[in-house]
C-alpha cells in the first residue's frame, strides 16, 4: 500500500512512521497492496493530537479521524475504526451478491451502523454564479449555511466551501482520476 504521512503544526517522528507502516499492514490485507493511504497528524490548541486516516482503493474511500494526547494512540483508534468500516462494507456487499441483487451494489456510507433507506425530503434548484473563494465564504456566512456550492472564477470548476468543526473553512475542488 502506498502511504503518505503528513504533519501539520508538527513533525511526525520516525518511530510514528514505523508504527504507522506496521498498523497499515492490517488494512493492506483487505486491498491486496493496491490501495493508497494518507495519514495527516496535527496538534490542536489543547496539546492533543488529531490523526486523520484516508484509504482509497478502486474509487472507494474510507476515512477515520481520532484525537488523543498520544499520536500513536490516535493512529491506533483510526486503524481500528477503519478496519470496522471495511469489514462492514465487505459483509454488506457479500450479502448483496449472495442474494443476487446486483443493482444494489452501489456502496453506501461505510460508517453507518444500521442499514438506512435514503429518502430525499426536499429538492432545490440553485443558480450557480462565478465567484472567488472569499466571495463564496462571505455568501455562505450571510446565508448562515454550513456549506456553499459555487463556480470558482479562477478555475471555472464547481467548488464547495464549508465551515469546519474545529473552526476555519474548507474548500472542496474536483480532481480527475
Amino acid at each position: 500500500m502506498k502511504t503518505t504521512i503528513v504533519g501539520r503544526k508538527c513533525t511526525p517522528k520516525e518511530s510514528f512512521k514505523n508504527h504507522a507502516e506496521k498498523k497499515l499492514g492490517k488494512i493492506d490485507k483487505f486491498f491486496g497492496g493496491d490501495g493508497t493511504a494518507k495519514i495527516t497528524a496535527f496538534v490542536n490548541k489543547n496539546n492533543t493530537t488529531t490523526v486523520e486516516l484516508t484509504v482509497q482503493n478502486n474509487g472507494l474511500f474510507f476515512r477515520s479521524q481520532a484525537t488523543d494526547p498520544d499520536m500513536t494512540a490516535a493512529l491506533d483508534k483510526c486503524v481500528d475504526n477503519l478496519i470496522r468500516q471495511i469489514r462492514k462494507n465487505k459483509t454488506k456487499v457479500e450479502k448483496k451478491i449472495k442474494s443476487g441483487n446486483f443493482d444494489a451494489l452501489i456502496p453506501e456510507a461505510p460508517a453507518v451502523e444500521e442499514e438506512v433507506e435514503y429518502k430525499i425530503e426536499r429538492q432545490k434548484n440553485i443558480v450557480i454564479k462565478p465567484q472567488t473563494v472569499d466571495e463564496a465564504i462571505l455568501q455562505m456566512n450571510l446565508l448562515e449555511h454550513d456549506f456553499y456550492l459555487f463556480e470558482n472564477i479562477d478555475t471555472g470548476d464547481i467548488n464547495v466551501v464549508y465551515a469546519r468543526k474545529e473552526g476555519g473553512y474548507g474548500l472542496l475542488e474536483p480532481e480527475k482520476e
